[in-house]
This record gives C-alpha cells, sequence and structure tokens, in this order.
C-alpha cells in the first residue's frame, strides 16, 4: 500500500477547491431588488410632487367661486338699497298726497260754508223797518237747509231719534217722562238737541227724553 507523502514542514496546508460557483444573474437580481427596497423606503418617506398638483388644482375653482358670490352680494345689495330708496318715495308721495286731497276736501267744505255765512250776513244786516217777521223767519229756514246740505255733502248726519228706542250707543238720556202705555217704554219721547255722525262715527250723542213706563197709565 502506498502512502501519501507528508508535508513539508512549514507549508500551509492546502485548500480545497470550491464547488460552488457565484451566478452572474442572481447577484443582478439581489442588486436590482435591493435598489428598488430603497427606493420604495424614499417614496414612503417623502411624497412626491405630483402628489401635491390636485391640491393646486382645487384652489382655482375656489377663487372663482369667492368671486361669483361677491357679485352676487355686490347685486343683491344694490338691488336692496334701491328697493329701500324706491319704498321711500313711495311713503314720501302717498303722504303728500293725501295731505293734498285732505286740504282739497277741506277747501271745498270750507268754501261752501262760506256761501251759508254771506247768507246767514244778508239776513243779519236786514232793515227791520223793510223786514217782516215771516219773511226773516223764511230766511233763517233756508239759510238752515243749505247749511244742512253743506254738512250732508261731508258725509255728517244728523241724529234726530225720536219716535225710536232709546240707544245708548247714540243716544243721551237727560230726562225721563212717564209713558202712556206700555209698548212705549223705553221710547224717545222728544229731541232736546240734535245729534251728529260722521260717516258711522259718532260725532256727539242726541240728548234725549226718554218714556219710562211705571206700571199704571196715566
Amino acid at each position: 500500500m502506498s502512502r501519501k507523502p507528508a508535508d513539508k514542514p512549514g507549508s500551509k496546508p492546502a485548500t480545497a477547491p470550491s464547488t460552488s460557483s457565484e451566478d452572474p444573474t442572481a447577484v443582478e437580481k439581489a442588486a436590482v431588488a435591493e435598489e428598488l427596497a430603497r427606493l420604495e423606503v424614499i417614496d414612503g418617506a417623502a411624497p412626491e410632487p405630483a402628489a401635491q398638483q390636485p391640491e393646486a388644482a382645487q384652489a382655482e375653482p375656489d377663487a372663482e367661486a369667492i368671486q361669483r358670490l361677491e357679485r352676487e352680494v355686490a347685486e343683491w345689495k344694490d338691488r336692496a338699497l334701491r328697493g329701500a330708496a324706491d319704498f321711500e318715495n313711495f311713503r314720501k308721495r302717498a303722504f303728500r298726497e293725501r295731505d293734498e286731497a285732505q286740504a282739497r276736501g277741506q277747501s271745498d267744505i270750507v268754501a261752501r260754508i262760506v256761501d251759508v255765512v254771506d247768507d246767514l250776513a244778508r239776513v243779519a244786516h236786514l232793515d227791520p223797518a223793510t223786514t217782516t217777521p215771516q219773511a226773516l223767519h223764511d230766511g233763517m229756514l233756508a239759510i238752515e237747509r243749505k247749511f244742512m246740505k253743506v254738512l250732508e255733502g261731508a258725509g255728517i248726519e244728523k241724529l234726530d231719534p225720536t219716535g225710536q228706542q232709546f240707544d245708548p250707543n247714540a243716544h243721551e238720556a237727560v230726562a225721563t217722562i212717564p209713558a202712556p202705555e206700555e209698548k212705549l217704554d223705553h221710547t224717545v219721547a222728544s229731541t232736546y238737541q240734535a245729534g251728529y255722525r260722521l260717516k258711522g262715527q259718532l260725532l256727539r250723542p242726541a240728548r234725549v227724553a226718554v218714556y219710562q213706563w211705571q206700571g199704571t197709565a196715566h
């Protein structure tokens, strides 16, 4: 049997040759994977500028909306101011027309009253030596009728409730008279002073005497 030669003193032991060799393709794949991993870390730490572009794109429509709303507010404010001015002008015109209408109405009434005053003045200055009592009486009745027409034209109604049922809302009882029969109880016996009503509004109640039934006939 042959024996292996012994190693020489001082010589390095021989190393066994490597049985596995590195594949270049595998090395490249590992490098690419490592680079991709590094890029993913960078992407997660800082977002790309492109991710902020949609926010910048949305800022422009918001500015346009604000400008549109400001224009609408200014338009409505202008309309409100114009409406307030128109209403103020209408109010002043309505008051002015009302005052003018009242003045015209008062002028018409005063003009008619002045005519009655002229008639009274003519009667007052009649010569008693040439005027009979009957003529004076007739003249005064004519003036009274004319004056009542003036009042009626102004919407004034004369109240003479003699023979009517007593109405405390329009009559003022100043005396009572025993009623000759029961059916006349609370009936106006006579009118001492006529009342007046202006277009449904009582100006003065009629002062009257009222029948009062006492239970026995007189």
